[in-house]
């Protein structure tokens, strides 16, 4: 250049990227530093795909690594909003999560072991309150949601993986005198776990694909349909009756709310993959039969199982009316159990395979969440924990409309309502215990924020778009 003159420095030129999508030098260092407050929560998710170590008296384990690591969830979240002083409970959420602290604390006040009751209280509140309060405050926005509803799809892929396997080589657990219940590592002395993961993620992964927008990437939806068709086969050979029929009821519900017409080809296609995979491929077909026709065989001719666990809600509803307000204490069913239940009993059952030996494992629970908490918290324990469950729902489908007019969130909206709809409905057929319980506290965490979270968050937009 000439002397005397200036030099033009042009402003360097990017790009504009894809919306949603960063730069691909800091892409990944982003989306980590995006993902971190929620690493702790994807841990408890992640180690539950260590197998599980039966307790002694058979009965499955508790204080695993998982239950360990929502501990460190629950300080990891203290921690944090004593620091940032940031994203307080608001009054609803205070009320709504904190319901269930009465019921509980006033069983363990008027029981008459104090000391007996405190693992029982410690559970309850670990559960229904504080790892799911923690998700409510660490999770800001739908990214977030979709990450932690994102790892308990993959575990309930790693799970149903090993189920399958186990049908297929013969090692799972006993079932009608063969191994081949499908229970992955949660092992026989857990074998709801499986089937509880699975569902979690069928519905996760139904949601996803019914609620993706206009914005949403093709492959991303059509990722969680193929994710809702493998899990569909390990949930089968759970043989589990009651994870059916919640998660039966959870998808229609997503269907219906996904719109009519949609319902329909969507039902039509479930229908033909079900008839493919078990009449045509054979998946389990005649004990899948079985099991299907034990479900209405519940007056006539009802194998044992079933007549143990009406016999055992029988049990619980006379524990109730002997302590119709406060119950009979926290962990008080195995100890009044006897005394209520009629001779039709067995008052225990088998278990064997999935590398456990074969033991007989006791009847500590009447098999119906509700059922239960009424016997040992009364009248107060079920009204307040079963109000704060139907708070969660009826507030969860209050953002539905909104965020479909919105085409922003609708599925966030749908994975929320129909996990909360499969866990109200499951709690008829189950209650809490085993090393899955954690899961469940997990899952309310994100239905828990969706329900919660100020109406006008919902245009919000997402939190990939900063990562």
């Amino acid at each position: 250049m000439a002397a005397g003159t200036t030099d033009l420095v042009l402003p360097a030129v990017r790009r504009p990227c894809a919306p949603g999508r960063p730069h691909a030098p800091g892409r990944w260092p982003a989306a980590l530093r995006r993902a971190a407050p929620l690493l702790p929560a994807v841990a408890v998710v992640a180690l539950l795909v260590l197998p599980s170590a039966p307790a002694g008296g058979g009965s499955a384990g508790s204080g695993t690594a998982a239950d360990i690591a929502s501990a460190l969830l629950v300080l990891h979240c203290l921690v944090r909003v004593l620091r940032e002083r940031s994203r307080p409970l608001t009054r609803t959420a205070a009320l709504v999560l904190g319901l269930p602290v009465l019921g509980v604390a006033v069983a363990a006040i008027t029981s008459h072991d104090t000391v007996s009751v405190l693992p029982g209280t410690v559970r309850y509140l670990q559960i229904f309150v504080l790892v799911p309060a923690a998700l409510l405050l660490l999770i800001r926005d739908r990214w977030d949601f979709r990450l932690v509803a994102g790892s308990v799809v993959v575990l309930a892929l790693v799970q149903g993986a090993v189920g399958v396997t186990q049908y297929l080589t013969g090692t799972g657990a006993s079932y009608m005198g063969e191994k081949v219940r499908a229970v992955g590592t949660f092992g026989a002395t857990d074998v709801m776990g499986m089937a509880t993961a699975v569902s979690y993620g069928l519905v996760i992964a139904v949601g996803f694909a019914l609620g993706a927008g206009r914005g949403t990437r093709r492959p991303w939806r059509a990722a969680a349909l193929v994710c809702a068709v493998l899990l569909f086969v390990p949930l089968v050979l759970s043989f589990s009756r009651g994870a059916w029929i919640a998660t039966a009821v959870a998808l229609v519900f997503q269907l219906l709310a996904a719109g009519a017409r949609r319902a329909v080809r969507i039902a039509l296609a479930t229908g033909a993959l079900g008839v493919v995979l078990v009449c045509g491929l054979g998946v389990g077909s005649q004990m899948v039969t079985q099991r299907l026709d034990s479900i209405t065989q519940v007056a006539d001719a009802p194998d044992q199982s079933v007549t143990d666990r009406y016999t055992m809600w029988a049990a619980a509803a006379g524990m109730w009316r002997q302590e119709p307000v406060t119950g009979v204490g926290l962990k008080g069913f195995p100890a009044h159990r006897d005394s209520h239940a009629s001779l039709a009993l067995s008052a225990a059952s088998d278990t064997e395979g999935a590398g456990t030996a074969f033991q007989r494992r006791p009847l500590l629970s009447p098999h119906n969440m509700y059922l239960l908490v009424l016997s040992e918290q009364g009248l107060l324990g079920v009204v307040a924990l079963a109000g704060s469950w139907a708070a969660l729902l009826v507030l969860a489908l209050r953002g539905l409309p909104g965020a479909r007019r919105a085409r922003a969130g609708s599925d966030c909206a749908l994975a929320a309502a129909g996990l909360l709809v499969w866990q109200l409905v499951s709690f008829s057929y189950g209650d809490i215990g085993g090393p899955s319980t954690v899961l469940t506290a997990v899952v309310l965490g994100p239905a828990a924020w969706w329900a919660l979270r100020p109406v006008h968050d919902l245009p919000a937009h997402d939190g990939a778009a900063a990562a």
